[in-house]
């Protein structure tokens, strides 16, 4: 006769095993409608995108070791004067260019105002956000973008001396003038947020029976340079962040945005989410903060005592 503690033991076991594959089927099953709503949104010249078997609500994001792994993008949101932590969110965008706006309105879901000024790092930079936080009487601070135009210019096969610098723009005519003195008329504006791109080609002729079309337009003929311009707006931002001023706000960037994070990873062990899916991971998250917060009040309440003691 058998052991009934052994047969109720083994039942146990057979359960949770069917629970433990019926799970990975759920999950298996939500990572396909993930990836088929990745594919539907996604753009003809975007790469295929990946997700998680094991966390189909994840995504493939880049590491600080330059790996890939599924992540989600957490963004807090630290006030200044005793680095408490006011907003967190998380989010399944790879990048932060998206999430300024929802870090204004998170901030002011939680104190009740907007804040005065933003210290963001550049993955925040672009037109839109800075129209953005202007629109909304947020000062932003962030590094002002860098391009490297030249880059694209050497993959097109362009030599230096037919760089768009090279190129003389006539402000009555609203046309340029090449190295070889062919005239760029306006073919296509492209209206973007916060600037608007002007498109100049020359002609087709001009550029076929051109000496220097080796040097100037080798791989797309004929030439076009594009001349950009950006709203008051921007502009005001720029110049702005050309003052020593704004360059001494900015650079306590770093010690105020990253010791939160740097206290959650090393104080609180958190590097990695224990749970999956958004929702869960953004409770984790939450509490994560809010424990940093109590800490950080403890330290705060004791430090004149402290102080006093010393």
């Amino acid at each position: 006769m058998g052991d009934p503690n052994v047969e109720e033991l083994s039942q146990r076991v057979i359960q949770a095993r069917r629970r433990a594959i019926e799970e990975k089927k759920q999950r298996l099953k939500q990572a396909l409608e993930e990836l088929d709503e990745l594919e539907k949104s996604r753009k003809e010249s975007e790469k295929p995108r990946r997700v998680s078997e094991s966390d189909p609500e994840a995504r493939v994001m880049m590491q600080s070791d330059g790996g890939f792994a599924p992540s989600y993008n957490v963004q807090i949101s630290t006030e200044a004067s005793n680095k408490i932590i006011v907003a967190v969110g998380v989010t399944q965008e790879g990048t932060d260019y998206n999430q300024l706006a929802d870090g204004i309105d998170r901030v002011k879901a939680n104190t009740g105002t907007r804040p005065d000024q933003m210290v963001v790092d550049g993955g925040f930079v672009k037109n839109e956000n800075i129209e953005t936080a202007a629109a909304q009487g947020v000062d932003l601070f962030a590094p002002v973008a860098e391009t490297d135009p030249e880059g694209s210019l050497r993959r097109r096969g362009i030599r230096p001396e037919f760089y768009p610098d090279k190129f003389r723009y006539d402000e009555a005519a609203n046309t340029f003038r090449c190295p070889a003195e062919k005239t760029l008329t306006l073919r296509r504006t492209h209206d973007r947020e916060g600037r608007i791109d002007y498109h100049y080609r020359a002609e087709r002729a001009d550029c076929a029976a051109c000496p220097f079309r080796s040097q100037c337009c080798p791989k797309t003929s004929p030439r076009w340079v594009v001349r950009k311009e950006d709203s008051e707006t921007v502009k005001a931002f720029r110049a702005k962040m050309e003052t020593e001023q704004a360059k001494q706000i900015y650079r306590r960037r770093a010690e105020v945005a990253e010791f939160p994070n740097a206290w959650i990873k090393e104080k609180l062990g958190l590097r990695q989410f224990r749970l999956r899916g958004v929702g869960k991971v953004g409770l984790e998250a939450i509490w994560a903060c809010l424990t940093y917060n109590i800490q950080q009040w403890i330290r705060i309440s004791w430090r004149p005592k402290f102080a006093a003691a010393a």
